[in-house]
């Protein structure tokens, strides 16, 4: 993912004009990963590296939205409507 990319993610999900690094943040480029690296999948079935990268970004995605809907629950659910995650 380059940076234009990055920047227009948290554009779109930051909480005020310098944020960069808040939970939805992150979380949004962390989606957007995975959802690449799913497609990478389907044609490289094989990737274990891959594979295990997956694994251990949806771990810690899961863990930052376990963190906000502990700490902020109308934060949480906004974020999963705007990406559309289910949980």
């Amino acid at each position: 993912m380059d940076a234009v990319t990055k920047a227009q993610i948290a554009t779109e999900h930051r909480r005020h004009e310098t944020d960069t690094g808040s939970v939805e943040v992150q979380v949004a480029i962390m989606t957007k990963r995975i959802e690449a690296l799913t497609e990478h999948m389907k044609t490289h079935a094989k990737d274990t590296g891959s594979r295990r990268g997956l694994m251990n970004m949806v771990s810690k995605r899961r863990r930052l939205l376990d963190y906000l809907c502990d700490t902020d629950r109308p934060r949480y659910d906004q974020i999963i409507a705007k990406l559309g995650l289910r949980r």
